[in-house]
Formats: structure tokens, C-alpha cells, sequence
């Protein structure tokens, strides 16, 4: 047998597998397969679009030899686009929002970005806004190329010429919904563009945040700006109307509630060994916001977009829970001191000694 081997992280994307949620299905009455992003290389499904952006940008010139990928991201683009072009020689500069993880920052870091954490809270106009920086960075830097994801279709065309096809193969075309998040909503747009030319009877149902403007803005094509508000949630809804969200091919979007999204990720992976982000937290709950349509023979597909293990510091920490999604006190049943703790003991050590 020949030595079979990649040869490079590129040719590792994609593919990913399909798994049966059994206490999902259970709950429901119904048959719900996830389609789990998290083994990608990257850990989620941005290496997708993250390669196929950059080979494109590259045989347009756009991407040049030594040049500098800029970028705005919740951390997943940035980390995919750092694992590509970080090995093709490229430098990368990332601004975030400060709402992400710790661990989504550490891992740009270790991937040699450069990384500009951002407020959260501001509007997207504002010159402190993860978006405004990435603009200004990539006015100011020489031999930039601003990937800007948002208003990149190319976002949404890796989605319709890879993910929709694999999809559509894996399931051989049987299934009955297909579900997804809503963030820059190059997923959700490019992938069911592709199942609903294939089947136009496929139920396409988009899954946004309470706070966020993508939900209204597909029922009345109003950007409502008044109903805009801080959540928890990471990789779910916005407080901008993208270009990449494209309503065309949407039969109906549901919103869902931070702690019941959260609930949701946390009882998967301690109930079948799945470890999934709030993201995918947000899917499934997007599954039970439907549940009464559902009949016992229908096939509904999520889209698991990446992996718990970037949610250590929050998801899966009871401090941060207690401060930032149940509002209250409560104690660690291990008698572990959480992370956060942990950090702000840490720190104080330091600061004593210096």
C-alpha cells in the first residue's frame, strides 16, 4: 500500500462528518443530523471560505507575494485565515470584538497574527469598532489585502460551490431542513442556494440572536437599528446588515435566547461526548423553535460551525456563566476555582510582587 499523505493543512479541508444527534432526535421526534465543522484544521467551517478567498485573491493579484491579510473577525475567520496564509508567507493583521473568548485570542496569537481587540458595544461606524479599525489598517498598510468578510461574496460562493455539494453527496439529497446560524450568513446563504436549486421543497431555516438585526430585517426588510443589543452569543446574528446575507432562498429564520443556546451546547457535550460552541448551541435550540412543525420522517441537518474546546473561558466556566448569562450567583459543584477566578487571583500575586 502506497504512504498516503496531504501536503499541506490546505488539502485537509472539508469533508467533514455527519452524526446522528440521538437525544435531539428523541426529544423532538424526529431525525436531526449535525454536520460537525469542528474537524476542520481550523476547528471550524471558516477554513472553508478562508481558502478559497485566498487561492482566489491570488490568481487575481489582489494577494501578492509578502503582502499583509487584513481582517475583521469574531476569531474563526481570523484563526483560518492565519493557518492558511501564516505557511504561504503572509503577514496577518485581526481586529475583535473584546466579546471573544480568551482562547480565540491566544490561538491568532499563536499563529503569529497581530491582533487589535476592539469594544463590542460601540456602533459599527465608530472609528473604535472592530470594523472601522480593520478599514483603517487596510487603507494605511502597503501590499494589504482586506479580506472583509461581510461584503465579500466570495464568502458566500465557497459555501455554494463547496459546502452546498458536500452536503447534498453526504446526505444523498434527502434531507428534509437544513438549519444554520446567521453571522456574516455566507453559510447559510451560499449552502442553501445550492440545495434549493437541487430541491426546490428543501426547508431552509436561518437561526439569529435576540439583540441582533438579521431576523426583522428578513420578515419586513427593515435594518432596525432600536433593537439592537449586547448578547452573549459568539458567531450568531449582527448589528449590521452584511451584503453576504442574502434572504433569496430563506423559508424562515427564529431567534434564540443566549442561556437556552448555551444550555443547549453544554447538554450535548456532556450527553454525547460532542463538544460544540454556542454557535451550535444556537442550532439546536433553533430545532426546538420548530419542533411543532416537525413529522417523525423528516431528515433535518445542522450546521455545527465549530468546536467547544474555543469556549473553555466561557461556555464551559461557571464563573463566567453566573456573571454574563444567568445573573446570579453560583457555586462550582467540583470546588474548582474557574478560570476567571483563577486569573484575577494570578494577577493580584503579580501586581503584590512588582
Amino acid at each position: 500500500m502506497a504512504f498516503s499523505y496531504f501536503n499541506s493543512v490546505d488539502e485537509t479541508i472539508g469533508n467533514t462528518p455527519i452524526i446522528k444527534l440521538q437525544s435531539i432526535s428523541a426529544q423532538v421526534n424526529s431525525n436531526v443530523y449535525a454536520k460537525f465543522e469542528s474537524y476542520n484544521p481550523g476547528h471550524s467551517a471558516k477554513d472553508r471560505i478562508a481558502l478559497y478567498i485566498i487561492n482566489k485573491a491570488e490568481r487575481e493579484g489582489k494577494l501578492k507575494p509578502g503582502g499583509t491579510i487584513i481582517e475583521c473577525t469574531s476569531g474563526n475567520t481570523g484563526r483560518s485565515l492565519a493557518m492558511i496564509g501564516g505557511h504561504r508567507g503572509y503577514k496577518c493583521i485581526f481586529t475583535v470584538p473584546n466579546k471573544i473568548s480568551e482562547e480565540k485570542k491566544r490561538i491568532l496569537v499563536a499563529l503569529g497574527a497581530e491582533v487589535h481587540v476592539c469594544p463590542a458595544s460601540v456602533k459599527p461606524e465608530d472609528p473604535r469598532s472592530y470594523y472601522s479599525q480593520a478599514q483603517f489598517f487596510a487603507d494605511s498598510i502597503p501590499n494589504s489585502y482586506f479580506v472583509n468578510q461581510y461584503y465579500n461574496m466570495d464568502n458566500v460562493d465557497a459555501h455554494y460551490h463547496i459546502t452546498g455539494p458536500e452536503v447534498w453527496e453526504q446526505t444523498n439529497g434527502e434531507i428534509t431542513h437544513f438549519l444554520a446560524c446567521s453571522g456574516s450568513g455566507g453559510t447559510l446563504s451560499g449552502t442553501s442556494k445550492y440545495l434549493k436549486e437541487r430541491n426546490p421543497n428543501i426547508r431552509i431555516i436561518g437561526v439569529d440572536a435576540y439583540g441582533s438585526v438579521l431576523k426583522k430585517y428578513f420578515e419586513e426588510g427593515v435594518f432596525d437599528k432600536s433593537i439592537i443589543k449586547p448578547y452573549a452569543l459568539e458567531g450568531v446574528g449582527k448589528n449590521i446588515i452584511p451584503l453576504t446575507f442574502i434572504t433569496d432562498h430563506l423559508d424562515q429564520m427564529v431567534q434564540v435566547k443566549d442561556q437556552l443556546a448555551i444550555k443547549r451546547a453544554i447538554k450535548l457535550t456532556a450527553e454525547e461526548g460532542l463538544m460544540i460552541g454556542p454557535s451550535g448551541g444556537a442550532a439546536i435550540q433553533g430545532v426546538f423553535e420548530i419542533r411543532k412543525n416537525l413529522k417523525p420522517t423528516d431528515q433535518i441537518l445542522i450546521l455545527v460551525p465549530d468546536h467547544g474546546s474555543l469556549y473553555l473561558s466561557k461556555l464551559y466556566d461557571d464563573e463566567w456563566m453566573n456573571e454574563n448569562v444567568y445573573h446570579k450567583p453560583r457555586k462550582n459543584k467540583y470546588g474548582i476555582p474557574s478560570y476567571h477566578r483563577m486569573k484575577k487571583l494570578l494577577n493580584g500575586i503579580y501586581e503584590s510582587y512588582k
